[in-house]
């Protein structure tokens, strides 16, 4: 616990599965701050304060569709964490600014939060975005291994949230939020080639990798360098790949065909419903199964050279759901992460103002080695390696 008699009010948005298990480190490593878990469905928020069985949580029902209340409410509280849907996230980091008030955000959100950078050093106040598993936890690990570098060549990232073991029909259990799970299906994908920025299709550049702790398993682009795009100043090749069971993207692939994935209103017995509204509920009810047990892979490779030398940095993670607090692999490796940045901004040993993306944060050793030190006390390892070439 560090902010023992360290007083101050944190405003999670979300009462989903990352929100509540964010909520309750919160409210365990900061026992005299009060933590309030707020969302749209007053009843949802609530069961979800009272599952903490902590008299630091509370909860209030909040709209974040409804700009100014999210404004004024955020004006009570002395730091906000976003753990709400991708097509809110932007806003939610903007009302955060408005209100003057320091804020981490996990979503994973079509904008690029750096274009609020201005406003929130006028504001004076600090933004971490992108604070998930990829992007998230990657860019950390890149800036650390940017910071080791010279001249930085190549950057790679694999990741991927799975069950223990492929469950039909789709290989895939939900463990996040579902409307971000399509997003990585349908939104294009930047990736560095040659030194040049292109978008590609999601799901594509399919390769066949194996996991050491799973086994094979395929990968394909998907959107997740985000800031790494600004930050990796001079990268011959860099991508991001998500990971799932071989077998998972054609059928992926046929449910695009068909049109499940479409956000285009059709027509059904005179009502207007975009097919992916549909596909959403439908995933939400047929794949969240909370009774298998989950794992979250990450590698990350970044190859350069120091000193004349050529290196490769190689960063691994697998992570196993909590049978204890029946906690899943996702949450502990999103809502973690984002806790303890949350805290670190609290006790003031993140200063910087603007929008500061992790990988920033990665290449400060005492930041990086912090969090680090902090993810290895709630058992979540991350085993660097040096790879000379």
């Amino acid at each position: 616990m560090w902010l023992v008699g360290f007083s101050m009010k944190i405003l999670v948005l979300g009462y989903g599965n990352i929100g509540s298990v964010l909520a309750a480190d919160l409210a365990e490593s900061m026992p005299s701050t009060t933590v309030v878990i707020a969302g749209r469905r007053v009843k949802r928020a609530k069961e979800a304060a009272i599952a903490i069985r902590k008299e630091n949580v509370t909860s209030i029902g909040l709209d974040a569709n409804d700009y100014h209340e999210l404004v004024r409410t955020m004006k009570e509280f002395d730091l906000v964490i976003g753990t709400l849907p991708g097509n809110v996230g932007y806003q939610s980091v903007k009302a955060a600014i408005d209100a003057k008030v320091d804020a981490v955000d996990v979503s994973y959100m079509p904008e690029d939060p750096l274009t609020l950078n201005e406003d929130a050093v006028e504001a004076n106040v600090t933004i971490v975005p992108d604070c998930g598993v990829a992007p998230g936890l990657s860019n950390l690990l890149v800036g650390h291994a940017i910071s080791k570098l010279d001249k930085v060549e190549n950057v790679y990232i694999m990741v991927g949230g799975l069950p223990e073991e492929p469950v039909p029909p789709l290989g895939y259990t939900i463990t996040w939020s579902v409307e971000n799970l399509l997003d990585e299906y349908t939104r294009k994908a930047k990736i560095v080639e040659n030194s040049k920025v292109v978008e590609v299709e999601a799901l594509t550049g399919l390769e066949v990798v194996e996991f050491l702790g799973v086994g094979k398993l395929e990968s394909f682009y998907t959107d997740g360098l985000r800031t790494l795009l600004y930050m990796a100043k001079g990268v011959k090749n860099m991508w991001e790949k998500t990971l799932r069971y071989p077998g998972h993207v054609e059928k992926i692939k046929l449910l695009k065909a068909l049109g499940f994935l479409d956000e285009h209103p059709i027509e059904i017995e005179n009502i207007q419903l975009p097919p992916r509204r549909v596909t959403v509920k439908l995933l939400e009810k047929k794949l969240r199964r909370p009774e298998i047990r989950d794992v979250l892979a990450m590698k990350a490779e970044v190859s350069g050279t120091a000193r004349g030398a050529e290196r490769c940095y190689v960063y691994h993670l697998l992570d196993c759901y909590d049978k204890e607090h029946g906690v899943t692999a996702m949450a502990r490796t999103t809502a973690f992460p984002a806790s303890i940045l949350a805290q670190l901004i609290a006790q003031k040993t993140i200063e910087e103002k603007g929008v500061v993306p992790l990988e920033k944060l990665g290449i400060k050793e005492k930041i990086f080695n912090k969090i680090i030190a902090e993810l290895e006390k709630r058992r979540v390892k991350i085993v660097e390696s040096l790879r000379h070439q």
